[in-house]
């Protein structure tokens, strides 16, 4: 099982919204999630907008592709969007891995 962690940066004018959005993540936005291999996932938001993530999967890139295919990845990406600064892209898009260098069981 890989343990992923990444950063993003969210607008700091729409922290408050991101955490409501996050709430009530969609049912089918979740079913994606575990279909397509997302386990034990966290996101951890700090006042000036630093996003932490955090994932368990066999395989992230899979799991990335896997949602990528899923419709509404598509429709929650695009209603996302707008609370981050990526030229237009998605956030999903923007994931980069960070190495991990040390862990303790």
């Amino acid at each position: 099982m890989q343990r992923i962690c990444f950063l993003l940066r969210v607008k700091p004018d729409r922290l408050e919204e991101y955490k409501e959005r996050h709430k009530a993540v969609w049912p089918e936005m979740l079913d994606a999630l575990r279909e397509t291999g997302w386990h034990n996932y966290s996101l951890f938001l700090r006042d000036d907008g630093l996003l932490i993530g955090y994932v368990e999967t066999p395989d992230f890139q899979a799991a990335i592709d896997g949602m990528a295919k899923k419709e509404v990845n598509q429709r929650w990406q695009s209603q996302m969007a707008e609370f981050f600064d990526l030229g237009g892209g998605h956030a999903d898009e923007a994931m980069r891995p960070i190495p991990e260098v040390f862990h303790l069981d």
